[in-house]
């Protein structure tokens, strides 16, 4: 399956990943993909709140990975992790990703994917992100 959206705002970007969000059952991967600035902390952000997460989210540029706990909910964990300084995926797998990516009452969100794609499950959701024609606007592909 295949979503396409045109996002004009951050609140349009916001809206989009709360709706993504409600479509999560446990045990996804979902990969991000887009250029510096496109929106992809965002989304993360919003599919946090989504899920219940009260905690700021930013990106976990130099811890790589954050875990979030989530009450009152199958889904138990969001897993963020950030790829923009990896070289490959070894640090990743050093710090045990591969214990959370078949978690089922986990969702894993990892920007910046095609850095370590040689490690996503093929059944991995890729969020393609990408700046539109117009200043704030934002092309946002789900591909399941």
């Amino acid at each position: 399956m295949h979503l396409n959206f045109i996002s004009k705002s951050e609140k349009e970007t916001e809206n989009i990943g709360n709706k993504f969000a409600k479509q999560l059952k446990g045990g996804e991967v979902i990969g991000l993909i887009g250029e510096l600035g496109t929106g992809k902390t965002v989304l993360v952000r919003s599919l946090a709140k989504a899920l219940g997460i009260k905690k700021s989210i930013t990106s976990p540029s130099f811890v790589l990975l954050k875990l979030y706990k989530i009450k009152n909910s199958k889904i138990k964990n969001l897993v963020h992790v950030d790829a923009y300084r990896l070289k490959n995926e070894k640090d990743l797998i050093e710090i045990g990703i591969l214990d959370w990516l078949n978690k089922k009452d986990t969702v894993v969100v990892i920007e910046w994917a095609e850095k370590v794609k040689k490690i996503l499950p093929k059944k991995a959701i890729k969020v393609i992100i990408k700046f539109g024609k117009k200043e704030n606007e934002r092309i946002i592909k789900i591909k399941r």
